[in-house]
């Protein structure tokens, strides 16, 4: 038997020894536990630029700005270039190889002593001239498919990269939509720290003109005048959190040197837009961060593929040409040349050293694997998670809305009669704080509910382009 195909032979039962990759335990529930509203009956190609199910013109500006010329969405996108060229190398690598060589050299001697020899091909007397020029190549024969394996690698790397890129887009334009509602609701709080301090400055008025006429206590008018006080200081502190707020939307965009006044957040509370409707299924086609795990999988196989494959021989050609050309005083010659060459590399010794980089790659596509099955449970529990809150925050809000009607109208009225003198100040503070106090958590409601519709949005895989040819002109 040939030692060749020995050891080519031991490494077969070398490999047959080994584990391989498993196929991921990937199965999901066939329907969300969480409720699913009757109004859910967008289609899911919604989630592709789900910020606009919103109404609100601008965030759809700011978003669709972000994913433009932001510094988040910029280098992503260098980063998928990154990723793309380093694939690309991978397979570059199995082409042949090899670089064009040329000289030339002119020696202008000087007899000082000894003895002038003017020989045919051989003078150390006259000028001479030397010039060459060369191509060797180098090219490995894949006969066992290394190439195949490397390309199974490179192409999961490339798919984890546009998953990555499309992932970084989307928590983008979900974290400018999350801050655009809090700066609205921090819009809201001001407005209504505002509102406050002038009804208790209205209630500061009607105490004194009271304990003037001797109608009430001055204690009355004290005590409104401490609660303005505190009116005004929430008002202050609001508008720099909401100052602050709108800078850092501002960073976001990537319009961080701009005035606060180029993004206007009014304070106003939109409607909770509908989810579209969706299986759990398609999280796996439309998650980023699950199409990357499942890319890290096929990347990781590859690399198993190859790491069994360096066992095998290695055979590689090495073709070359060259031309040459000497002058010297009475001689003058000129040649071309071509070699083939070819080389077989067949590990012995580091055949222990291999079996331990098999072992450590096997290791690295079970971690790859269990990854992704991770990444698949995580994207149910999340969305699943995400529909339930987001459905009991919905009916927080009707609560609250009726109940903020309510309270604002017994407010209305215990104000009147304090200013007429049938209830005293506690009765009419005490209607004011419990408005004050269902106000403040409805508007609170209101923005937690637009909060988690992004959430939720994102959750169910919404926000990178569909279609894989609209991903790589974004990326260029």
């Amino acid at each position: 038997m040939r030692p060749a195909t020995f050891v080519a032979g031991l490494a077969c039962l070398t490999l047959a020894a080994c584990a391989s990759g498993r196929k991921p335990d990937i199965a999901v529930p066939a329907a969300f536990e969480a409720p699913q509203p009757a109004t859910s009956s967008i289609d899911a190609a919604a989630l592709d630029r789900w910020w606009t199910q919103f109404n609100d013109p601008v965030l759809t500006n700011l978003i669709e700005q972000a994913l433009l010329s932001a510094p988040d969405s910029r280098s992503a996108a260098a980063r998928l270039t990154e990723a793309r060229a380093t694939s690309s190398n991978a397979l570059i690598a199995f082409l042949p190889q090899g670089n064009a060589a040329g000289s030339t050299k002119e020696t202008h001697p000087t007899q000082t002593s000894g003895t002038v020899v003017n020989i045919p091909g051989f003078s150390n007397n006259g000028e001479s001239a030397t010039s060459s020029a060369s191509l060797n190549v180098s090219w490995e024969v894949d006969l066992f498919g290394r190439i195949f394996a490397v390309a199974k690698a490179a192409r999961g790397d490339t798919n984890a990269a546009e998953a990555g890129y499309q992932g970084a887009r989307a928590s983008l334009a979900a974290n400018i939509a999350d801050t655009y509602f809090q700066a609205r609701g921090q819009a809201i709080q001001l407005q209504d720290a505002r509102e406050t301090a002038r009804i208790q400055r209205a209630l500061q008025q009607v105490a004194n003109t009271k304990a003037e006429r001797g109608l009430g206590s001055l204690a009355d008018a004290d005590r409104v005048a401490g609660d303005l006080a505190q009116a005004e200081g929430q008002a202050a502190g609001l508008e720099a959190e909401l100052k602050a707020t709108r800078r850092t939307l501002l960073v976001l965009v990537g319009r961080g040197i701009d005035p606060l006044a180029s993004i206007p957040t009014p304070a106003s509370v939109g409607e909770i837009p509908p989810v579209p409707a969706t299986v759990p299924g398609q999280l796996l086609a439309r998650r980023p961060d699950v199409r990357q795990a499942e890319a890290g999988v096929r990347s990781a196989a590859g690399r198993l593929t190859y790491a069994k494959l360096a066992f095998f021989p290695t055979f590689t050609l090495t073709p070359g040409i060259g031309l040459s050309r000497t002058e010297q005083p009475g001689y003058e010659s000129s040649t071309r040349n071509w070699s083939i060459g070819a080389g077989l590399t067949q590990p012995i010794l580091s055949i222990p050293k291999l079996l331990q980089d098999l072992k450590a790659q096997d290791a690295r596509t079970e971690q790859a694997v269990i990854a992704y099955e991770k990444a698949v449970q995580t994207a149910y529990g999340e969305a699943d998670s995400a529909l339930t809150r987001l459905e009991s925050d919905r009916r927080r809000v009707d609560l609250l809305t009726d109940g903020e009607v309510r309270a604002k109208r017994a407010f209305e009225a215990s104000r009147v009669r304090y200013s007429a003198g049938i209830d005293d100040l506690q009765s009419a503070l005490g209607a004011e704080q419990s408005w004050r106090t269902t106000r403040s958590a409805l508007t609170s409601a209101q923005v937690q509910a637009l909060r988690r519709a992004v959430q939720t949005y994102k959750a169910l895989g919404g926000g990178w382009p569909a279609s894989p040819a609209l991903v790589k002109q974004e990326a260029r």
